[in-house]
């Protein structure tokens, strides 16, 4: 049996260039084991019992992280994997199964210490597996989450751009039409052959009317009211009451159309209102396709501000007021669904920090989204900064039910999660936390009920 296993360890494609000598002490300590397909090595959370060393076959680890189950990560014949030299043993994020049969040799945790003294060439390639192993996890996490990072962005986006694009959309729909009534308007009042002070007078009338906020914002069944009052003094003066609605959103008052009428006679009357009234609504509807436009504009804005994507992925000197306050711009739709007060203080004189922008604004975006699912409908979420010994210190918190106690410990580890399947990946925090110390920064929790504050240091930029 041991020549045996010394010719599949000769073979091996990671451990055969180890010398005969180190070859024997496995041979000696190790023990065959086989696996059928389907089989599972190592159950989900479990720690990894012995250091294997796979000599045919194929071993899989599947996880679904809110996009459908994909192979996360797989071990095939001449690799090693399972509990290697100086691992930290850290619990399998989901079941490991046999996708293959698979053989292996299996050494017990308590023979690593002298595998160690013993087999220096075995335990240095072992090591570096272990280093690979990490770097292609975290890159592959790291891509996984701005994916999922990306998703959320592009959903909250696209409910944000799509109430000002419907907004101009029927607005400039409208338009048309009420350019048509205007002509019509002021086609009947020259008709009417109004004098010059007749025309400076509906002028005059037309610019206070129609001016924006001349009255308070009316509840539905108060503007209703309006309009009826509206209409039954223009029927009284054998005008059209279509004008009455038009009229109701404007700043006019029925003293106000006692004056006009006063002003310019019974002849021009009818033009004259009819004329102001189309030429309102022409101007409130050029009026909500700026805002509109604007509101786009400002999206569009925080888009590229928050994904830097006119920078180069590399580190700079970064406003993080900008990324906090952008950060907020795209979770705009989430905060006004569940009614969140939302109170940012953040000092204009905060320094810099030395960042990656888009990488730091994605620390934001995790930290804010997650204040935001914690809190009830009408809770509260802050982000305050400062400086505090030559660092900035940014505090996100949340009036949620805090973070039980028992899993406070937990909440940095990769694939730890307590939302449920398909709500959360349990990569958000351990991104954090790896892009936060990739900048030479810290993060710390305090949580309780009622309260749980993030708070995260940077250095300044040099």
């Amino acid at each position: 049996a041991n020549q045996a296993v010394m010719r599949h360890l000769a073979q091996h494609r990671a451990l055969g260039a180890a010398p005969a000598s180190e070859h024997a002490w496995l041979a000696a300590h190790g023990a065959i084991r086989t696996y059928a397909v389907g089989d599972v090595l190592a159950r989900k959370g479990e720690f990894a019992k012995s250091l294997m060393v796979v000599f045919a076959g194929r071993i899989a680890i599947h996880m679904d992280r809110g996009a459908g189950s994909r192979k996360l990560a797989e071990v095939r014949g001449g690799e090693v994997t399972g509990l290697l030299p100086f691992s930290r043993g850290t619990t399998a994020p989901n079941d490991v199964v046999a996708e293959e049969a698979v053989e292996l040799l299996e050494i017990a945790p308590e023979d690593l210490a002298e595998m160690i003294r013993e087999c220096p060439a075995i335990t240095a390639t072992m090591v570096h597996a272990m280093v690979d192993r990490a770097r292609h996890f975290t890159s592959g996490d790291l891509r996984d989450e701005k994916l999922i990072s990306l998703g959320k962005l592009a959903a909250g986006l696209a409910h944000e751009l799509n109430n000002p694009a419907s907004a101009a959309a029927r607005s400039a729909k409208s338009l048309a039409a009420s350019l048509t009534a205007a002509e019509d308007a002021a086609t009947a009042l020259g008709v009417a052959r109004p004098s010059a002070q007749q025309v400076t007078t509906i002028n005059a009338a037309r610019t206070q009317w129609c001016t924006a906020g001349a009255f308070p914002a009316l509840t539905a069944v108060a503007r209703a009211d309006r309009e009826d009052a509206i209409g039954d003094w223009l029927a009284a003066h054998d005008i059209d009451d279509t004008c009455a609605a038009p009229l109701a959103e404007t700043g006019v008052t029925v003293a106000a159309l006692e004056a006009l009428a006063t002003a310019v006679g019974s002849e021009v009357l009818g033009p004259a209102i009819c004329s102001i009234a189309t030429g309102c609504v022409v101007r409130a509807l050029s009026s909500e396709i700026e805002m509109a436009a604007s509101r786009i504009h400002e999206l569009v804005d925080a888009v590229k501000g928050f994904t830097f994507m006119d920078h180069a992925p590399t580190a700079e000197p970064v406003d993080i007021r900008r990324g906090i306050s952008d950060t907020f711009t795209m979770l705009g739709g989430k905060t006004r669904a569940k009614s969140v007060d939302v109170v940012m203080q953040l000092p204009a004189d905060l320094p810099r920090v030395h960042a990656v922008g888009a990488e730091l604004n994605q620390v934001w975006m995790n930290l804010i989204d997650n204040a935001l699912d914690a809190v009830a409908a009408g809770g509260h979420v802050a982000a305050t900064a400062s400086v505090e010994n030559e660092r900035v210190v940014v505090r996100i918190t949340d009036d949620g039910p805090g973070i039980p106690a028992g899993i406070q410990g937990r909440i940095f580890e990769p694939f730890f999660t307590t939302k449920g399947v398909g709500e959360g990946t349990g990569l958000g925090l351990d991104i954090v936390r790896r892009l936060v110390q990739r900048h030479d920064g810290e993060i710390e929790v305090d949580s309780h009920p009622g309260r749980t504050e993030f708070r995260v240091r940077l250095p300044f930029a040099p």
